[in-house]
């Protein structure tokens, strides 16, 4: 049952009624209401292909619907373009930013613009922006170049745009999905000050706690259709909307059994490596990880986290040190040898490095043992074993396809997961490195994949879990490590997948630069 809270017509700013849109096979929005009132931060929740982003694409001109209206300030509006959108006060901004890297902010921002038109006139506009900038609190150097600036920059400069074209109302696609928790809380700070000089905004997410504390009402989209409209935020609890969003109980606290780790399986000594402009990336990193256990790598993105993956999969050179799996040198060697010696790798990128987007769900699951039997019979495919196999792990990991012969490029970010999990666990590892595993997935689909990772933990692999989400660090992991421009800054034990805000405060200390050395002289020195 829909659940909903009424609105008087003078809080009105946008009121969709009954949208209605549809795509080759799916029925993306099922006569769906939404309401937004000025002045308000509204949440929009729901799983991955629940029609989220799709019914804010119809709102923002990207889409017609086929059935529904829209109203703006109480008048009928008919959107042919995002253009038209922006001329009736509504911009989007999306998950995937839409920015030219080799120009300056300012010109991104004039971008499509009528004015100016002959003379740019561009100390004129940078003015202008870094006046607009200021007023929002969105700081950002007018003069910078797009390709300068940091993922959290970036975000601004696409909030910037819209602001610059006049929006009263704006949506934002997954803003949280991109930024680290301090870039996070700076957006927040920003929302926040929108909504005082009377914008509204529409806040589209599948992370519960986030949209508990920046919405001030909640819409829950399931499978197409409002599950909840317009519910205030504070009196919902996070069980009742992870309910609405898939349409069971949602389990937070994990079941973790006590560890029981075994000998080493990954020695990380003493590496060196580059990142992909010729900067040093890691220096000196050395860790272990041993059977049965699972050990994090907590850090703000960028700090080589990426890199050190990399290097441990094969798939970047290291300048110095080595990499051990089970004793054997993996490090600047192939991916293949890798693979061979028992290591699994699910990437951070799971769309153009976990998968190949044109080939179908067999395709993909069966690339790691292609050439073994029963797959390869004699150097050739067996498409029936092949498909055979597709079918068994389409079944066991819960991969929501049609067919096992439709393309992943087609499958929502979870199920698009689980292919890449499936293929990767089916070789019964010795070894995993994860990355950003649950990365964009709504909270069904994390639930799911903790599952999977606790599962190889208590089949005695070893796993290397890196993640920017420092909450399912301290809740999967027996250790976690802390890194920093590319340096450990110390390592830290989980007991029973319980953190107090001592342990918390110390990781965080040592996120922003200080080793765990430094922490605990200090913490002794004012014991002492």
């Amino acid at each position: 049952m829909t659940q909903q809270i009424s609105s008087t017509k003078q809080d009105l700013i946008v009121e969709m009624r009954g949208i209605v849109k549809k795509f080759p096979g799916v029925l993306a929005n099922d006569h769906v209401d939404f309401q937004l009132l000025r002045g308000e931060i509204h949440g929009l929740l729901g799983e991955n292909g629940a029609g989220k982003s799709t019914l804010m694409n119809v709102l923002a001109g990207l889409y017609r619907q086929e059935a529904g209206a829209i109203f703006v300030n109480g008048a009928p509006k008919v959107f042919s373009s995002p253009r038209d959108a922006i001329k009736a006060g509504i911009g989007m901004v999306h998950q995937h930013f839409m920015l030219v890297p080799s120009q300056t902010v300012t010109e991104n921002i004039l971008l499509g613009l009528d004015d100016p038109r002959f003379f740019l006139r561009l100390p004129e506009y940078d003015s202008k922006v870094a006046d607009l900038g200021e007023r929002f609190g969105l700081k950002v150097d007018p003069r910078a170049k797009i390709w300068q600036l940091s993922v959290g920059e970036q975000q601004r400069v696409e909030i910037l745009k819209m602001l610059y074209r006049g929006v009263d109302v704006l949506i934002m696609d997954e803003p949280t999905a991109v930024l680290a928790p301090q870039e996070i809380e700076g957006l927040f700070v920003t929302l926040r000050a929108m909504i005082a000089q009377g914008k509204s905004v529409i806040f589209i997410s599948h992370k519960l706690q986030e949209v508990s504390d920046i919405a001030d009402r909640v819409s829950v989209l399931r499978r197409g259709v409002a599950t909840a409209s317009g519910v205030a935020s504070k009196g919902v609890s996070r069980q009742e909307l992870a309910h609405l969003m898939v349409g069971r109980d949602v389990v937070f606290s994990i079941d973790k059994k006590p560890g029981n780790p075994q000998g080493v399986v990954l020695d990380v000594h003493d590496i060196y490596a580059e990142n992909d402009k010729g900067l040093p990336a890691l220096r000196g990193v050395s860790l272990n990880v041993r059977a049965g256990e699972i050990v994090g790598v907590a850090g703000v993105a960028g700090n080589g986290q990426s890199e050190l993956s990399q290097v441990i999969s094969g798939m970047r050179q290291c300048k110095q040190g080595q990499v051990l799996l089970n004793g054997d040198k993996v490090s600047n060697r192939n991916t293949l040898f890798g693979i061979q010696h028992g290591m699994a790798y699910v990437p951070e990128d799971r769309t153009h490095v976990g998968s190949a987007p044109n080939l179908s769900v067999t395709d993909n699951v069966i690339m790691k043992n292609y050439r073994k039997p029963p797959i390869s019979n004699n150097g050739l495919l067996d498409m029936k074993a092949a498909t055979k196999l597709a079918n068994e792990l389409r079944t066991a990991y819960d991969i929501i396809v049609p067919n096992v012969t439709t393309p992943v490029r087609l499958l929502s970010g979870g199920n698009l997961q689980r292919v890449i999990l499936a293929r990767e666990i089916s070789g019964l590892p010795a070894f995993m490195v994860a990355v950003q595993p649950t990365r964009g997935l709504d909270v069904g689909a994390i639930e799911g994949v903790h599952r999977l990772l606790l599962a190889q933990r208590e089949a005695g692999a070893a796993v290397l879990l890196v993640s920017e989400e420092l909450e399912e660090l301290l809740s999967l992991s027996d250790r976690v490590y802390v890194i920093y421009e590319g340096k450990i800054m110390g390592e830290v034990k989980v007991e029973g997948g319980e953190a107090d805000e001592k342990l918390i405060d110390m990781i965080g200390q040592m996120m922003t630069g200080t080793s765990l050395d430094q922490i605990q002289k200090e913490g002794a020195l004012h014991n002492g």
